[in-house]
């Protein structure tokens, strides 16, 4: 007879299975290198869909060298995102703490963005000179821009209330990286600006949302016998007799999907505009349209479904795989309803 065991329904390792308290990630922490050049580490984008390409395998080693590759690639259109302030942070007892920021000229901002208020107060008096020269003589740890997205600029988005986040600077010293910031307030940057096509990036993102699932769609656990008394898509039992109580360890239903995932690696294959490479679909996008602004190619798959804002941020793991270069012969635009 053969072996009847099978893994454990239902990993504990994401748990608590809560719903996201923002529609877009939240990014920890943010590696750091010894380069030399100051660089911002993150940017954001809209998912608009997927699609398939062709692309030549150049690495010599490859069973398939030389040949076309079908690949999924996953479309992010990428607007340029406008810089509004930078933060600092020193190290205390207890962890990084915010120790001051230093924002934009709010009349330049309101001219060029006035959709930000909508956002965030106005800020009628700064004084952003003496908050750097505060800034420059405290002890700092790391320092993060404030930057906010653009998706007034985006034609398949409800809103054009813009969101506003932490990016990381890498690179120089805490002065040059402060001075840097200095230089970029109130300006806007672009995907190519951070991340180079062909490399490697961490996709953060919430996941699609299911509400409320019984035990069976959210763990995958086995249904019962079409005899049992009671319910068959439920659990034969909720632990020990004896105990009293309910352990946490046991698989019951709750909030399904719309978590906060983290995917590693993800390599980029084409930063590109519109205008160049055209990558609408006939008929456009299902559930998100037509792409406008500058757009990448992401290999594979990427959480959330479509018109939910991306983040990226560089690769903390890194990768023991060689990165061969690739070229792509073909990308698809055929309609994904039919049309």
């Amino acid at each position: 007879m053969a072996k009847r065991n099978h893994p454990r329904r239902g990993s504990m390792a994401f748990s608590p299975r809560k719903r996201s308290a923002r529609t877009f990630g939240h990014v920890n922490s943010w590696p750091t290198t010894d380069a030399s050049e100051v660089r911002v580490q993150g940017f954001a984008g809209w998912k608009a869909g997927m699609t398939h390409i062709l692309s030549r395998d150049l690495n010599p080693t490859s069973l398939s060298a030389g040949q076309e590759v079908r690949v999924p690639v996953t479309v992010v259109e990428c607007p340029k995102m406008r810089i509004l302030g930078v933060r600092g942070y020193e190290m205390s007892p207890y962890g990084m703490r915010a120790i001051g920021e230093a924002w934009s000229d709010a009349s330049q901002i309101s001219d060029a963005f006035p959709e930000l208020f909508k956002r965030l107060p106005e800020r009628k008096e700064h004084d952003a000179e003496k908050h750097f020269e505060n800034l420059e003589n405290a002890d700092l740890c790391e320092v993060r821009l404030i930057v906010a997205t653009q998706p007034a600029t985006v034609g398949g988005l409800s809103t054009k209330v813009p969101d506003v986040m932490e990016m990381g600077l890498d690179g120089g010293t805490f002065l040059e990286q402060l001075q840097f910031a200095k230089e970029k307030l109130g300006e806007e940057y672009s995907f190519a600006d951070s991340f180079k096509e062909g490399g490697l990036t961490d996709i953060i993102a919430v996941t699609k949302g299911y509400g409320w699932q019984g035990v069976i769609k959210r763990f995958g656990g086995k249904l019962q016998s079409h005899k049992n008394s009671k319910k068959r898509r439920q659990h034969g039992n909720m632990g020990a007799f004896g105990d009293g109580y309910v352990r946490k360890s046991i698989r019951q239903g709750g909030q399904t999907g719309y978590h906060q995932r983290t995917e590693y690696n993800k390599r980029i294959m084409r930063v590109a505009n519109p205008e160049e490479h055209s990558i609408t679909p006939a008929g456009g996008f299902l559930h998100y349209g037509e792409v406008k602004c500058d757009y990448i190619l992401v290999h594979g798959s990427v959480p959330g479904p479509a018109k939910r804002l991306i983040r990226f941020r560089d690769a903390t793991r890194g990768s023991d795989k060689a990165l061969h270069d690739y070229e792509i012969t073909y990308v698809s635009t055929a309609s994904k309803q039919g049309v």
